[in-house]
Formats: C-alpha cells, structure tokens, sequence
C-alpha cells in the first residue's frame, strides 16, 4: 500500500525543524552565560521543552503530511512517549552543549545517544498509529536514518558549542545559517525513515479516529511556533536584562575601584588607606601588637616633571610604584596619596627595628635607580617613620607625625629616613606657618631688599652691591634667611619670589637712575630650584626689558656646591647667561669639590671665596693666607675677579689687599642696608668704572 505526501506540510515541517534549531542555538549562547546558578536549572529545563516540542512538532507535521487510503490517527499515550522522548533528548543536547568542555569523545557519544533517541522519538511515533498488521522497514534505509540522525546531532552539538560565544561578529546570521543546515538534516532523517517504511494491502490504523489531520496539523503547527517564538523573545529579553544588570554592575564596580584606587598608579588611595589604616588600629589595640607607617617623598621628582614634562612625570611614578610594591610583603598596604606622596603600612611588627630595616631595605633597592622609558633615572624616597600606639592612636595624627618625620629626612640630607619624635611636631607646625607667610608676602608686600656694598681691595671704591632677601611678617616677626630661604626651595615657592627679587632690583635701579645717581653692578642669587627652570633666562630678559635696566648691570651668583651638581649644564646655563649679556660669579668657593677642568669651562665673571676662608687669615697664620693666595692665584690665572666675602677685622682687609683680591665685601666695611641707606652710599662714595 503506497502513500503520498502533502507538499505544504513537508516545507512546514522544514520550517519547523530550523526554528526549533535556531531555538536551541540561542538558548544555549544564554545558558552559557548563567554559570552554576538555579536560574540556569530553570532555563535548561524550559528550553529543553520548547526545543522537544519543536522537533516532535516537526516530526509530527511529517507524519501528517504523509497520507494513506485509509483513516489514520495517533495513540495519545504513544504519542505522548514520542514527545517526552524529545524533550528528553533536546535537554540532554543543551546540557552537553553548555557544558564546561565538549571534548571529541564527549561529542562523539552525544553524537550517539542523541541520534539513537531522535530516532526512538520517531519510530515511537510511527508506532503510536498501531497499525494491524505491523509497518515492515527496509533495513538499510532504517539503520541509514539513524545514521544520519547520528550524524545530524553531531553536527548539531559541534555547531551549537561554536556559536554559544555571544562576543562573536554576525552571530545572529550564523545561527540562522547554521540553523537551516539543522533543519535540513533533521528532516532528512525524518523522511528516509518514512520512506523506509511499507505499509501491507489490507492494512488498519487502530488509532484512527476520525479527527481532521489538516486541522490537526494547523493546531500543532500554531502551538509549536507560538512556543518556540515566545521562548526566543523570553531569551533575549533576558539577554539584554542581563547585560544591562552586568553593564551596571561593572559600572559600579567602576565607580568603587575609581572611588578607592588611584587611577595612575592603580594603588589604594588616601580614602582606602584611612579605612585600613582604621582596621588596622582596631586589630592592634585588641590584640596589644603595634604596626608602622611609612611616609615617603620622591626626591628631586618636580625637577623631572619641569625638566622631562608631565608625562615622563607619570611614568616615573608608575615605575616607583610598581617597584614599591615589589619591596614589601604580601600582607603590606602600598598606597598612593596624590603628587609624589606613597605611604606604606606594615602590620604585624614586633618591634622598631623591623621598620627600620624595611626602610634600609627600600632606600637601598631605590638607589639602584628606575629605568622609564629607555632612561634610568635616580629615584630615591625621603621616608618618615610613625609607630602605633607610641606615634598616634588616629589614622590622622600616624599620617601627620610620619609627614612630619618625612620632612624631618630631607632636611637632614634626603634619601634617608627618621623616626618622628615629639620635637618634629614643632618643626613642621614652625614649616607650615612659614610656608603661608611666604605666600602671603608676595602678595601682601613683605618682602624687601637689601644691599651690601661690595668694595675694591685696593682703593675701597664702591664696585657694586648684592641684593639680599628680607622678610618680615606681621604675625612672625622678622624671619631670618636662613629659616625661610630652604623652606621656599623645598615647596617651589622660590621661582616666583626669584622672578619678584629681580624685578625689585631692577626697578631700585631705575629709580637711583632717576634720582642721578651712579649706576653699579647689583649681584642676585639664583637657588637650585631656579636653575631648573627651562624659560629662567627667557623670564628674566623679559623683567628687564620692562624696567628698561641693561642686562651688564645684572650680575647672578651660583654656588659652587649647585654649579657642580650637574656641571655640563651649568656650562651651558652660564653660556647662555652670558650670551644675554649678563655675567655670572661662583658663590661660597671652596666649600665643594670643584673640578678644576670646569672651573676653566665656567668662564665666569667672578670666584668668591667663602667667608670660611675669609676669617682663617686671622684664625689660621699662615695656612689660612696660603689658601687664599692659592685661590687667588688660580682665579687670577682662569681671568676671573675673585671677591672676598666676610671681612669682618682690619688684618683680614691688610691681608686681602697684600694677595691683591679685587674686592671685598663684609660688616667691616659695609652692612646690608635698604634701598634708602645704598642710595646715600652711592651719591658720597667714589664709584669704580
């Protein structure tokens, strides 16, 4: 008895098999994405449900399109075994695909299990029609349908597991591809399994029942689709649920580590640190142990900044960091408070002396120098060392005393480190108000200038003057140079008031000018801080020009010490102060470890000898005087004027007068005066040419 098939039903049937395909490939890139969690347990179990009812929906519709001169109908109870065994078989397919590896041999029996069940689904089905006598198969078409949905399912998983990646490109076209290929293969198998089928003359369907099978198939067909639709919109509103709740997740997670960790250096912050550093004082006053804070400046770091730029500046600090961090224990917190400022906290210590050697340790690995961006450069910390509970009890009052024992080190020579003693609270409260008078005094008008004459040895005529800084604040009183000249240098504060001090200079000099009086030679001290200005020279012509003051009547002191530090650039620096027209003289002479090579290099104006040297004429006999004979020989021999600074007796003056010293400056013949007092100074004493 042969049958014929409907057309329209067999392409439905198609159809079917390829969404319930793409089905089962959307559900199984969203079940990848859920992890072990119960929300995966519920998807896998209700996309095992559409998936089976949509491929029994096709193997359904396939039956029906195949029509016999006889009623046929379906045994429920058959029919129903037919359905689980497909929901079955598409829950273990989903489990396999989403699973944490698919290997060969994990497909390859996947393969297996899966295409003998598809194929129990449909010959289950077949026999749901109980037909009398029983349908005969050809054997070599059944055992080639099994192959095939064998083969089919392989496929199925292979492809499923590839495209379960949602980062891939176009991959909604893909799974519609690959989805077509599915369908086409699971159709194939369904009807070699039909067409393997022989239905005797005479034959019986004992489930007929007289129900319409195109109004049966039409249910089926709406039923199925509106299942597999509505569990694909459910997947991607999920989908897009999810990812939205993980974008705001990870944004939050953004905003905190933003909120807690430096964003250069990707340390703890200052936030971060307060918060452990509270832990911590919590941990240690319950179990009576004690920890540390290390406080640490870079030294020398906004020399790099205004030498190398802002950018080297960054990479400087993220190479200090990261070898920082490298320096200390696991259990040790690295953080970074802003600028060039790191604090390191060390728990668990048991006594002083473990953070001294942590400090030893971290200053000896720094020395050995950062290489950042193909340059190596001499990084080295100055660190202040606070103990709890002797040093503060607070997060603040630790912080404090270390900054404070921090400041403490480079005042004793940087890339050291002190313990904070009780005097250092002192010393920096002493700092900070000094550091606001300086600001308030360029703006408020504190500051003045004073002038010592300088002298010729061997007629005392006036030869010129050095400007000197004043301070004198309204609620400090009058501080000494000595007390507010280091701090402006360490805070920067100094450029500005250098640029202040040469335009002061040059605008006495053009009212003693006005006034007819003579013109002499003002000297201006330049601090290390001021040297390492890139535009210094460029600034000061400018100030000059716009007092109308000639640049030879301007005369800058370096000290020896400074001018060594880096001696090919203070070559240049002189160089191109000279070439401006301005001359320069090397301070405090014989305090520091001159290259006599350089010395020759400097080609500078004048030498002046240490007042040190001045008063060893009276002290020394006759070492003393051969010292200064010495020197002035050899300025004498480079072309330079050599001035003597602190004379302060007649015999020093004889003395100087005898070696022939150009001039002489000191309390013996001159103190520094204001503006007013120079002034008189200039129009009664006989100046030099």
């Amino acid at each position: 008895m042969h049958g014929t098939y409907n057309l329209p039903l067999v392409a439905l049937s198609l159809v079917v098999a390829t969404l319930a395909s793409y089905t089962a490939l959307d559900l199984s890139g969203r079940i990848v994405l859920l992890g072990n969690t119960r929300l995966r347990l519920a998807w896998l179990g209700g996309g095992a449900t559409a998936m089976g009812i949509g491929i029994w929906s096709m193997h359904f519709i396939g039956v029906l399109s195949f029509s016999l001169p006889i009623p046929i109908g379906y045994d429920l109870t058959l029919t129903g075994v037919s359905l689980l065994i497909a929901i079955l078989v598409s829950g273990f397919a989903l489990y396999v695909i989403t699973g944490a590896r698919l290997t060969w041999r994990r497909l390859a029996a996947g393969s297996v299990l899966m295409g003998f069940g598809i194929a129990g689904m449909h010959y289950t089905g077949d026999a749901a029609m109980l037909m009398r006598p029983g349908i005969i198969y050809d054997p070599t078409l059944l055992a080639l349908s099994v192959v095939i949905a064998i083969v089919a399912s392989g496929a199925a998983l292979w492809i499923a597991r590839t495209l379960s990646d949602a980062a891939q490109r176009h991959l909604s076209r893909k799974r519609l591809a690959a989805a077509c290929v599915m369908g086409l293969a699971i159709t194939g198998m369904h009807y070699t399994g039909t067409v393997a089928a022989t239905f005797l003359p005479g034959s019986v369907c004992g489930a007929a029942s007289g129900i319409d099978m195109y109004w049966l198939a039409t249910t089926v067909t709406l039923f199925t689709f509106a299942i597999l639709i509505v569990t694909l919109i459910l997947s991607r509103f999920d989908a897009r649920t999810a990812f939205l709740s993980s974008s705001v997740s990870q944004l939050n997670g953004q905003i905190v580590r933003m909120a807690t960790f430096d964003s250069l250096t990707d340390l703890p912050n200052r936030r971060t640190l307060n918060e452990r550093l509270e832990r911590a004082i919590a941990r240690a006053s319950a179990a009576d142990t004690r920890f540390a804070i290390l406080f640490m400046d870079l030294d020398g770091f906004k020399t790099i900044n205004d030498s190398l730029g802002h950018s080297m500046g960054d990479e400087v600090l993220k190479a200090f960091a990261w070898r920082l961090r490298n320096c200390v224990r696991g259990t040790d917190t690295v953080a970074r408070l802003g600028g060039d400022e790191f604090v390191v906290l060390l728990e668990d210590i048991t006594a002083r002396d473990d953070a001294r050697r942590m400090a030893e340790s971290l200053l000896q690995r720094m020395r050995k120098g950062l290489r950042v961006v193909g340059q190596r450069l001499q990084v080295t910390p100055s660190i202040g060392i606070a103990l709890y509970p002797q040093d503060g009890d607070t997060a603040e009052a630790l912080l404090k005393n270390a900054d404070a024992a921090m400041y403490e080190a480079k005042r004793g020579g940087r890339s050291m480190y002190r313990f904070f003693e009780t005097a250092m609270n002192e010393a920096a409260t002493r700092t900070l108000e000094i550091q606001r008078a300086l600001h308030d005094a360029l703006r408020s008008g504190h500051f003045a200038l004073h002038f010592q004459p300088k002298f010729r040895g061997a007629n005392a005529d006036l030869a010129g003057a050095e400007a000197l800084l004043r301070l004198s604040h309204p609620e400090l009183g009058v501080l000494a140079p000595q007390e507010f000249i280091p701090i402006a240098e360490r805070s920067g504060q100094i450029v500005q008031i250098g640029y202040w001090v040469v335009r002061e200079t040059c605008r006495q000099m053009r009212r003693w000018r006005a006034e007819g009086l003579p013109t002499v030679r003002i000297a201006i001290n330049l601090s290390p801080r001021q040297l390492a200005q890139p535009d210094l020279i460029a600034s000061i012509l400018d100030i000059v020009r716009a007092e109308q003051v000639a640049p030879e009547h301007l005369m800058f002191e370096i000290t020896e010490t400074v001018a060594m530090q880096d001696a090919p650039r203070t070559t240049e620096m002189i160089r191109a102060f000279q070439e401006s027209g301005f001359e320069i003289a090397i301070d405090d002479f014989g305090t520091g470890y001159s290259s006599l090579a350089y010395l020759q290099r400097f080609r500078a104006k004048q030498l002046k000898i240490d007042r040190f040297f001045t008063s060893g004429l009276d002290a020394d006999g006759y070492e003393g005087g051969a010292i200064v004979q010495a020197i002035i020989a050899l300025a004498h021999s480079l072309q330079m004027d050599v001035v003597a600074e602190g004379v302060e007796t007649a015999s020093q003056l004889e003395r100087l007068k005898a070696l022939k010293c150009d001039e002489v400056q000191g309390f013996l013949l001159g103190r520094p005066q204001d503006a007013e007092k120079f002034a008189a100074l200039l129009g009664s004493r006989t100046v030099c040419a």
